[in-house]
């Protein structure tokens, strides 16, 4: 019987969420997706082992700073990961920039520019962001250059109504985190699918975008069971780890089709200025801690990258 990731990828853009060679040579996904914790987990396979020896190597004979070889060593990644799909490959900016928009710009255009001197040009990449204010005007210049972006860390309308507004390629919002967040503040154990806080925020972000003709695509992410994913199933695309793809490819369930285009609402279109987004998200506790916890988890991960990567420059 057909399995349910291959029905999946039937209405929807399927996306690994991972680095790790092996893991997107078996699923085969269209897009792949990274982060720091993904990048630090390609140091520990085995598969990419050759290329972050190179890249620290080189590192090391120009002479260049840990921090330094660490943005390339991401970019090296996310090349390699380019030779195994036939989409694009998301390369973050690092986190602890998500309130400089004129230094977030500078590091989307380095990343570019790095990309481009492997031969790889912009149109196989998605620039990641923080979806904070200052990361959505970074996304707004980007665009405007032809450089399309990933805007992550993504919990509520708000910051989904800013983000279309910005002319973002395209947004991902975090179901799991979202739900982890609701489950602790309800002293809940789990939510039924149609019931999900996170799943619910996916649906009526995707409603909005689709009432109104947005053409920002919509990535549902942070997964934490394939109840979820199959909630969301016709979503544009769905980021999903290796371990439920594993799942959902053992899975011989029918499986429904949950979103789709045609069954869009009809949402009025608001438009979000400055004052508007800090207020809704100062008044959205949820979407508040789970950015602001994001940004600091993901800038952890990349110091101990940077960390990592000094130690084997040192050796």
């Amino acid at each position: 019987m057909t399995s349910v990731l291959d029905q999946l990828r039937e209405m929807t853009v399927v996306v690994a969420d991972t680095g790790e060679v092996a893991a997107v040579k078996k699923y085969k996904p269209i897009d792949c997706t990274t982060n720091p914790s993904l990048v630090l987990a390609a140091l520990k396979d085995p598969a990419s082992e050759a290329l972050i020896a190179r890249e620290i190597e080189a590192g090391r004979k120009a002479g260049r700073s840990a921090e330094d070889v660490t943005g390339t060593l991401t970019v090296a990644v996310g090349a390699a990961l380019t030779e195994l799909v036939p989409g694009r490959v998301s390369t973050e900016v690092d986190a602890c920039l998500s309130f400089d928009t004129a230094a977030s710009v500078d590091r989307a255009r380095a990343i570019v520019a790095d990309y481009a001197a492997r031969g790889i040009g912009k149109d196989r990449i998605l620039i990641k962001l923080a979806s904070t204010w200052e990361g959505i005007r970074a996304a707004e210049i980007l665009q405007k250059e032809g450089v399309d972006c990933n805007l992550t860390l993504l919990f509520s309308m708000t910051q989904a109504v800013a983000c279309a507004d910005a002319g973002a390629f395209l947004i991902s919002p975090f179901v799991g985190r979202i739900t982890d967040w609701y489950k602790k503040a309800e002293g809940r154990d789990s939510y039924a699918p149609d019931e999900d806080p996170g799943v619910l925020s996916v649906r009526r972000i995707y409603d909005y975008y689709k009432s109104n003709g947005i053409k920002t695509v919509v990535m549902g992410a942070s997964f934490r069971n394939t109840d979820q994913i199959k909630a969301l199933a016709g979503c544009d695309n769905l980021t999903i780890s290796p371990k439920l793809l594993d799942d959902l490819g053992n899975d011989t369930a029918t499986l429904p089709r949950a979103l789709s285009p045609e069954s869009a609402s009809g949402m009025a279109k608001v438009s979000m200025d400055e004052a508007t987004f800090r207020w809704q998200m100062n008044a959205d506790a949820m979407a508040t801690e789970k950015l602001a916890e994001g940004i600091r988890n993901f800038d952890a991960d990349h110091q101990m990258l940077i960390k990592l990567v000094a130690a084997r420059l040192a050796a």
